[in-house]
């Protein structure tokens, strides 16, 4: 299984960037995909089921990130809009088979992209 994250970069404020990510080897039940800026714990952004019938997402980015897949080739991506200088971090996607709490249990990790928003 691996996990293959992308799309990272600088951007100025208010402006959007789409991660992405590629899903090889099984399907899961649920996706994820969490940040980490330098000094700060890694967190929570964005879940969904892999059907796609339920998301979550931290307050932080409600209304300004989306969470979805590619039925067509099984990436995930994250939508970001109305970015702020605070989103900036390392994003990682996430993947995971069995149900459990949006924040918790993800047995498969992408290996990080980074976001730059400039102010």
């Amino acid at each position: 299984v691996q996990l293959q994250a992308s799309g990272g970069g600088l951007v100025q404020a208010g402006g959007s960037l789409r991660l992405s990510c590629v899903a090889s080897g099984r399907p899961f039940g649920y996706y994820a995909w969490f940040r980490q800026a330098p000094g700060m714990e890694r967190e929570f952004v964005a879940g969904s089921t892999w059907r796609g019938d339920k998301k979550e997402y931290d307050d932080s980015v409600k209304g300004r990130f989306r969470i979805g897949r590619d039925n067509r080739d099984n990436t995930m991506y994250l939508q970001m809009n109305s970015l702020k200088p605070e989103d900036s971090a390392v994003y990682y996607c996430a993947a995971r088979t069995d149900r459990a709490p949006w924040r918790d249990a993800y047995d498969y990790w992408g290996q990080g992209t980074q976001v730059t928003v400039s102010s």
